[in-house]
C-alpha cells in the first residue's frame, strides 16, 4: 500500500473498496452533524444558555483556545456541575461515522466490524 494510506480516513477507505458511495458518505456525515451536538447547543436546549451567550463564549474561545466549558464557568454562565452534565450528555449521544452508515443501511454491522478490522490493520502496517 502507498504511504498516504497512513492518513486515510475510514470513509475514503470504504469508498476506495467500493463498499459505500459518495452519497452514502455525505448522508452519514449529515446524520453525524445532526446527532452530534456541540456543548453550546445542548446548553441552549436545556435552557441554561442563550444563543447570544453561546456566541460570546465561542468568540472568547477563538482568542484564547480554552475549552467551551472552562470559559462558561469563568464567565459565570454555567457551573462546573452543569458543564460535566453537558459533556456527559454529549459523549453519551455521540454517533461515530460507521454507526451512521449502519443506521442508514449503507452497510451492515457485520460489514462495519470487518472493514474496521481491515482499516486498522492497514493503518497499523503504515506506522
Amino acid at each position: 500500500m502507498l504511504p498516504e494510506y497512513k492518513y486515510l480516513k475510514f470513509g475514503r477507505f470504504l469508498l476506495d473498496r467500493k463498499i459505500v458511495t459518495p452519497t452514502d458518505i455525505i448522508k452519514a456525515r449529515m446524520l453525524q452533524k445532526k446527532n452530534n451536538l456541540r456543548i453550546g447547543q445542548i446548553a441552549i436546549s436545556k435552557g441554561w444558555l442563550t444563543q447570544e451567550q453561546v456566541e460570546k463564549i465561542l468568540i472568547i474561545q477563538e482568542d484564547t483556545y480554552e475549552k467551551f466549558g472552562e470559559i462558561a464557568v469563568k464567565e459565570n454562565l454555567l457551573n462546573q456541575k452543569q458543564v460535566e452534565e453537558l459533556l456527559k450528555e454529549q459523549t453519551d449521544n455521540y454517533m461515530f461515522f460507521g454507526e451512521a452508515l449502519v443506521k442508514l443501511g449503507s452497510i451492515t454491522e457485520k460489514q462495519l466490524i470487518e472493514e474496521l478490522k481491515e482499516y486498522n490493520r492497514l493503518k497499523l502496517s503504515m506506522t
